[in-house]
């Protein structure tokens, strides 16, 4: 993998990461002034797919190696 397809991959995990810990803060947030159980979950589940996303891109970063 070339060292710039490697950066723009970097950057692009960094801005998921960012917007996954702004979706935790919104649900805290949403927790907190006891917002629609269903709402909440909506966002539960938006994170989980960012997160899902995040771990597909750090695996292209670092394969894994079959010792």
């Amino acid at each position: 993998m070339a060292d710039q397809e490697q950066a723009e991959l970097r950057l692009a995990v960094a801005r998921l990461r960012q917007e996954h810990e702004d979706y935790d803060a919104a649900i805290n947030a949403m927790i907190q002034i006891g917002c629609e159980a269903l709402r909440i979950q909506r966002m539960k589940k938006k994170k989980l797919v960012l997160k899902d996303k995040i771990s597909k891109l750090e695996d292209q970063i670092i394969p894994d190696i079959i010792a």
